[in-house]
């Protein structure tokens, strides 16, 4: 989702613990009324809960593409729930305690295999010993074909003629894009123990497991499940305020 190549969360580590040295070395030699030391005091505490919020519970993303149309649009602003799965050390990414198994039909964030810098988002599809069958826009799951109903052809200007379709994976409903005049990339794909296989609910836009990169994903590169939309802006057109508040489904 993001290009940055920078860590974030690294840079935001060293400067609370920067912050924090400063504090305590004002108190120990008693410069409690040094400006700076008065200042780190103050942001210390501040960007300490910042920080902790971020590693372990929630963390924001923002969607910069329409691969996850129609659930997911360029411009939403994204919670992703950091300990839906994992338990993981800031800045070195381990984890130390699973929390809970991938489940088929979570959005779920990880990072791009083949540039740990890039996050993606895409629904889970495939499970680890899975084969997956994508074929005429239809998916099978182990053989047993993904249930799928037309709804409505998609009003958005920038994907003309696309239809959007109701898919059931087990107890979750959500919604995907097809293009009848796009041919996506099909194939048989069998999930390694280990690795899961995901897609983008914009079938014939997203470059996701059908691919070699990021073809499937391990289970350390997963950082969370997105949640809600807590706002939307493309900045080239005003907010969608309707999408606000919306959970990720």
């Amino acid at each position: 989702m993001s290009s940055m190549n920078f860590d974030f969360q690294a840079i935001l580590f060293f400067i609370v613990l920067s912050l924090g040295l400063i504090w305590l070395v004002g108190h120990f030699y008693n410069k409690k009324d040094h400006s700076i030391i008065e200042l780190s005091g103050a942001l210390f505490p501040i960007l300490l809960v910042v920080f902790i919020i971020r590693s372990f519970v929630f963390e924001p993303f923002r969607i910069p593409s329409g691969s996850m149309m129609p659930t997911l649009v360029k411009g939403d602003f994204i919670l992703v729930k950091k300990y839906a799965y994992d338990l993981r050390l800031p800045v070195t990414n381990r984890s130390f305690w699973n929390t809970n198994e991938l489940k088929r039909g979570d959005v779920v964030v990880f990072d791009y295999p083949c540039d740990t810098s890039i996050k993606y988002i895409k629904r889970l599809i495939g499970l680890p010993g899975d084969e997956i069958s994508y074929k005429n826009k239809q998916i099978k799951i182990n053989g047993d074909l993904l249930a799928n109903k037309f709804q409505y052809v998609y009003k958005n200007t920038k994907q003309y003629g696309a239809h959007v379709y109701e898919e059931s994976i087990g107890k979750n409903t959500h919604l995907a894009l097809l293009t009848p005049s796009r041919r996506g990339k099909e194939g048989v794909f069998e999930v390694p123990e280990g690795h899961y296989f995901f897609m983008g609910d914009n079938r014939d836009n997203s470059k996701d497991g059908r691919y070699d990169c990021p073809g499937y994903v391990p289970r350390n590169h997963i950082v969370g499940k997105a949640t809600t939309i807590w706002f939307n802006w493309d900045f080239s057109s005003l907010p969608e305020w309707n999408r606000i508040g919306k959970s990720i489904d």
